[in-house]
């Protein structure tokens, strides 16, 4: 590889990340939006740039269809309709992103909870038209369940209100008064055309009276760093690492992916669940030893003394210490076909350790339209999302998902199917 070459990669893996979702109702323009993002941002190839054109005019379309650029499953694009989970990558000079462009339908509402689990900030489209909508609820109450630190909303269709101020405003007002009972960070809003182009990259000259950044910059300059818990330490460990070979054959590093805090070469630490302490001899990334690591880097940690550690295990500070539970209380999604029924055994997995657990009781369902809470009976069908309680038959280590989304997060898989059924965030 030419040094021209390694230097624009290297340049290229040292960009910040931002991962974002798309959210709102049937037709208020995700895909498009998304076909409009990419397509204004120069991130399509020529040959998906042409298959779409073609598709547009089989479509009898007069001009080019840009959600047919992520909607790539036959049956949306039949259906004119997004069902399934697409996720798109695309960088501009400042930052690399992920899309998870999601279906507004109630009936795959687990399939938002999927795109939305880990994201730095998701896209709210309102069709201008039709302002705040049981859908805009619905997507507004998951992206608070789960955390989302930041949340932009787009009033999509301005050109089919002629771009009047007044109608943006009265959409703001109303959201905002709603957003006030959930737990959202940071809410901005941009009034768009996304099939127009208006300020989606370019500020547009049909909306004077909006003085606010494009969307594009706004993606681009959100601050993501603050995102991640760095208070509390925590190395859920994934691996032990004992390379076969003379010239490591001393070598013993634990590695695994950084949940939560700043861990440095030097410092005390406690092992869970032996209680066993110990220092950090040296963190390795790569080819590099570093001085500290924060999340969310994937590291090898070097400790000072040989101890007993196996996958599952988490390294944290003596002075700062998760919760250690075998019954535990989350808000629960359910996701498979099959209800989720009070004593079912399933298995759970819970950062890198896996247990086997039973479903105590269900506590409350809530309506994702009016907040209510709803007590229902002992199952939770396909989509609904209850808060339930739940026994282990090992402790896990865990902070609330409020404080932590990494050590808060966890799934249940059929033991059966071994598929995913339903995921929870810690209460």
């Amino acid at each position: 590889m030419s040094e021209a070459n390694e230097n624009f990669s290297k340049a290229y893996l040292d960009m910040e990340l931002l991962r974002f979702t798309t959210a709102g109702s049937v037709d208020d323009g995700k895909s498009t939006l998304i076909g409009r993002l990419l397509y204004d941002s120069k991130s399509i190839f020529e040959d998906q740039l042409e298959a779409v054109k073609r598709a547009s005019i089989r479509k009898g379309n007069e001009h080019l269809d840009l959600a047919l650029v992520t909607d790539g499953l036959r049956a949306e694009r039949e259906q004119g309709i997004t069902i399934d989970v697409a996720y798109r990558y695309f960088a501009t000079p400042k930052r690399k992103f992920i899309i998870a462009d999601t279906p507004g339908h109630v009936q795959y509402t687990r399939n938002m909870v999927t795109g939305a689990s880990t994201a730095n900030a998701a896209i709210i489209l309102i069709d201008a038209r039709n302002g705040v909508t049981e859908q805009t609820y619905r997507h507004s109450y998951i992206s608070s369940l789960l955390q989302i630190p930041h949340i932009v909303v787009c009033v999509n269709k301005m050109d089919l209100v002629d771009y009047k101020q007044e109608v943006y405003e009265k959409i703001q007002e109303e959201f905002t008064a709603f957003a006030a009972k959930l737990a959202i960070k940071d809410i901005r809003y941009v009034p768009i055309s996304a099939l127009k182009g208006d300020n989606v990259v370019e500020h547009s000259k049909n909306m004077p009276w909006y003085e606010g950044g494009t969307l594009r910059y706004i993606l681009e300059n959100i601050h993501v760093g603050s995102d991640y818990n760095h208070i509390d330490p925590r190395f859920p460990v994934q691996n032990v690492i004992r390379p076969q070979s003379d010239k490591y054959h001393d070598y013993r590093g634990y590695a695994g992916r950084i949940a939560g805090g700043v861990f440095r070469k030097g410092d005390k630490v406690m092992i869970l669940p032996s209680g066993f302490k110990t220092t950090i001899e040296a963190i390795d990334f790569y080819k590099d030893e570093l001085d500290e690591a924060y999340p969310p880097m994937s590291v090898t940690l070097r400790l000072a003394d040989d101890l007993d550690i196996s996958r599952g295990d988490m390294i944290v500070k003596e002075n700062n210490v998760p919760q250690i539970s075998q019954d535990i209380d989350v808000m629960m999604c359910w996701m498979d076909e099959k209800p989720m029924k009070v004593g079912t055994k399933f298995y759970l997995k819970h950062t890198t350790k896996d247990v086997r657990c039973m479903i105590k009781d269900i506590k409350y369902k809530v309506d994702v339209n009016t907040l209510n809470r709803i007590d229902d009976g002992n199952e939770l069908k396909m989509n609904e999302i209850a808060k339930v309680s739940i026994r282990t038959t090992k402790p896990l280590f865990f902070d609330s998902y409020r404080r932590n989304r990494t050590t808060g997060s966890l799934i249940v898989i059929d033991e059966g199917t071994n598929n995913t059924v339903g995921v929870g965030m810690i209460a």
